[in-house]
């Protein structure tokens, strides 16, 4: 599915060949009512950061074969359709910058049944679109996206294939889902749907990482579910989650504080699938999610069952807003009456908490806000947390989880920005020291 604006964000990359980066590309949307020949296709201006590209150094990918522009104007035998982008180079040694950029575009078509005296067809589209650099599997963090950042464009202006298609542009590997959020005919999806999931992860070339699963304890509403009716519901996403092929389930039980205490049946619920999880090798992952720091019971809880059982598949998950530094007033979605729910107040744990608890940590959702055009995260501060990551040479997943404002494509243009300032921040402690 296309995005609207002719500029996609999709496909924004540095381009390289046998001497380095060469330049950069885009994908267009076919801004015309109807297909056209690629004769017809003019050019376009292309301004980048206010600098003017000139259309001799063009390329044009139509239709899988790539032309200059004279080829282009000279072309017999390819067309644009209308449901298909093109691929615009752009001659640019050493290419663009890492971080967002200021991108105008300008396309000009030929429409034989307009009269001359009418003037150009040119359609214009300005947009601000991210380059995000490689990432390095060496470094021993990996990078995944959470469908959850995709909330209200997936399914009303983008299908799973696009999220998936989004993931691997960006070069991340990863990708996690909210179980009763993103399979449809939950929780017995249709097997044809369960054969296109896997062929679309091998597609995409993309890893299973974190199921998101609910247990709602408070769902009848004349008593709580018993132990034995919260192990069947984690039961039976840890088996979904084995169909599908992840290797975590992150259980999200109903809760008794303002504090996110959860329901007493947490533990024996957890306890009685501990074995099944051993043999469906599906590590369990409660949340350490704001208002709970790390220095609390509940998280205290969790370790100390750790200890109790010995389990290797019962470990942490921290999500990030618990380090934000900052209010978030944008508000969010379902809450009426208090300006700020607690959770979006800043917690601002410190990082020496996060790095007592790493070795018992199986996965971090990058949970986020807001990222502005120079790369700074407005709330959660990146540099502290990669810098303790790495330092406690923790490997494991990064999985971006953006809960910022959901105006359209809103989320997919911050994910982009998220990886761009995570892999920059990596690459810069790479660097050398200079004296």
């Amino acid at each position: 599915m296309l995005e609207r604006p002719i500029i996609q964000q999709r496909g924004f990359r540095n381009t390289t060949g046998d001497t380095g980066v060469t330049g950069f590309e885009m994908l267009l949307r076919n801004p015309n009512y109807r297909g056209v020949a690629g004769s017809l296709v003019d050019g376009a201006d292309v301004t980048v950061d206010g600098r003017a590209f000139p259309r001799e150094a063009q390329r044009w990918t139509l239709q899988g074969r790539t032309f200059t522009l004279d080829e282009l104007r000279a072309s017999t035998d390819v067309r644009w359709p209308l449901d298909e982008t093109a691929v615009l180079g752009v001659d640019h040694p050493g290419g663009l910058s890492a971080g967002t950029h200021r991108v105008e575009v300008a396309v000009h078509l030929r429409r034989p049944y307009i009269p001359e005296v009418a003037g150009p067809s040119v359609f214009r589209s300005a947009a601000t679109a991210t380059i995000v650099p490689g990432a390095d599997p060496a470094d021993g963090l990996r990078h995944g996206v959470s469908l959850y950042s995709f909330s209200g464009d997936l399914y009303t202006s983008m299908t799973l294939e696009d999220a998936m298609a989004d993931i691997a542009d960006l070069g991340a590997t990863g990708i996690e889902i909210l179980g009763e959020g993103n399979i449809p005919g939950y929780p017995e999806p249709d097997p044809a749907w369960v054969d296109t999931w896997h062929r679309l992860l091998d597609r995409y070339g993309l890893t299973p990482t974190n199921y998101g699963s609910w247990v709602d304890t408070a769902m009848w509403r004349d008593r709580d579910l018993t132990a034995e009716e919260a192990r069947a519901q984690l039961a039976r996403d840890l088996r979904l989650a084995k169909l599908l092929g992840f290797t975590s389930v992150r259980p999200k039980f109903g809760v008794v504080t303002p504090d996110l205490d959860p329901h007493p049946v947490w533990e024996p619920a957890v306890a009685g699938v501990l074995d099944l999880a051993a043999d469906l090798d599906i590590v369990i992952c409660p949340e350490i999610h704001s208002p709970t720091p790390i220095k609390h019971p509940v998280t205290q809880g969790y370790l100390d069952f750790i200890d109790r059982t010995g389990s290797d598949h019962f470990k942490l998950l921290i999500d990030t807003g618990i380090f934000q530094t900052a209010p978030v007033d944008d508000g969010h979605e379902g809450f009426e009456g208090k300006k700020r729910p607690a959770f979006l107040e800043p917690l601002a744990v410190p990082m020496a908490d996060l790095a007592e608890v790493l070795p018992h940590v199986h996965f971090i959702q990058a949970k986020f806000f807001e990222i502005d055009d120079t790369l700074t995260d407005l709330h959660i501060p990146w540099p502290d947390i990669v810098a303790t990551l790495r330092a406690a040479g923790w490997r494991g997943w990064l999985s971006s989880e953006y809960e910022g404002r959901r105006e359209p494509y809103r989320g997919r243009d911050q994910v982009r920005r998220q990886h761009a300032l995570l892999r920059s921040l990596i690459q810069d402690s790479d660097r050398p020291a200079t004296s």
